[in-house]
């Protein structure tokens, strides 16, 4: 793993900083701690003897110093405090972020209009099954992603970035996307005709429909000047599975793999170019806007 990579990755960041701050707190809690308290009880039992001494010898003894000799000698070294003192802060944020809701922004336009640059967005963690962290490795079954889902993954090129697009195709469909129309499993998909969606960087009309694939209706955008077809497509694994010509392209999803498309169709990298995302890739369902810095009206929930 590259150096870029491990810094790319908060997951692993988060683990190293928990597992480190918690060997020091539990070594400080059993251990240190009773190693500092049996030096102060030694120290205080010097102290008690030296006043005893001078009592005996008839000099007034002053105990005023006692306290704070114990305070001094129970006192925490700087990098245990802060140690302990992070260590359930850190806990708590790998946990939740981990396993329950994970924070992501919005860097492009590609789920234009469903999703614009600058969103910050939660991901559910749990609801496609539950997942060790950092290696990313299911434990526990709950749901599979549907078509219609938005999703959050690994990019297959370089898996340490997460990608977001739509599920458009789940284990064992038939993709067919011919003049900018979907077909799944031999089924059209139904659009409705919306008014045009203006690109505010761009300072252009672009058609929108509204797309039913599922049970989750959306909204799509669609760039009539861009051509039907898909240029240069990689070379992906399952390649084989997928015909491309001037009209579009079809594909057929194997299994535990899934196929993804941003709403903003022709502004959008997606499977159509790097081919099938891995169940093991998958990050979590987006399913809310919790802020956009620019925009805050666009705060709630875009399904």
């Amino acid at each position: 793993m590259s150096l870029q990579s491990i810094l790319g990755n908060f997951a692993l960041i988060l683990f190293v900083l928990t597992v480190v701050t918690g060997v020091i707190w539990f070594l400080d809690v059993f251990y240190l701690a009773r190693q500092r308290r049996v030096r102060a009880d030694a120290a205080l039992a010097g102290f008690d003897a030296r006043q005893a001494k001078l009592r005996a010898d008839g000099i007034k003894a002053d105990d005023s110093g006692r306290a704070a000799l114990e305070a001094d000698m129970l006192r925490q070294p700087t990098w245990i405090e802060y140690s302990g003192s992070f260590f359930p802060v850190i806990a708590l944020v790998f946990f939740l972020r981990s396993f329950l809701y994970e924070p992501f922004k919005i860097p492009s336009s590609s789920m234009v209009p469903t999703l614009a640059v600058g969103d910050l967005i939660l991901v559910n963690k749990y609801t496609y099954g539950i997942r060790l962290p950092v290696i990313n490795k299911k434990i526990i079954e709950v749901n599979q992603p549907q078509r219609g889902d938005v999703m959050v993954f690994k990019y297959p090129k370089d898996t340490s970035l997460d990608y977001i697009k739509r599920v458009v195709g789940v284990p064992g469909d038939k993709i067919v996307y011919k003049n900018k129309r979907l077909t799944i499993n031999g089924k059209e998909i139904s659009y409705e005709a919306l008014p045009d969606h203006l690109d505010e960087e761009r300072l252009t009309y672009f058609k929108q429909y509204l797309e039913h694939i599922g049970n989750t209706p959306h909204k799509i955008v669609i760039d009539e000047r861009s051509p039907a077809y898909v240029a240069n497509p990689d070379a992906f694994p399952n390649r084989e599975l997928c015909t491309y010509n001037l009209e579009g392209f079809a594909c057929a999803v194997p299994a535990g793999h899934y196929f993804m498309m941003g709403d903003n169709r022709d502004n959008s990298l997606d499977s159509r170019y790097w081919g099938f995302v891995p169940d093991e890739y998958i990050v979590g369902k987006a399913f809310f806007i919790w802020m956009n810095l620019s925009n805050p009206s666009r705060i709630g929930g875009f399904e």
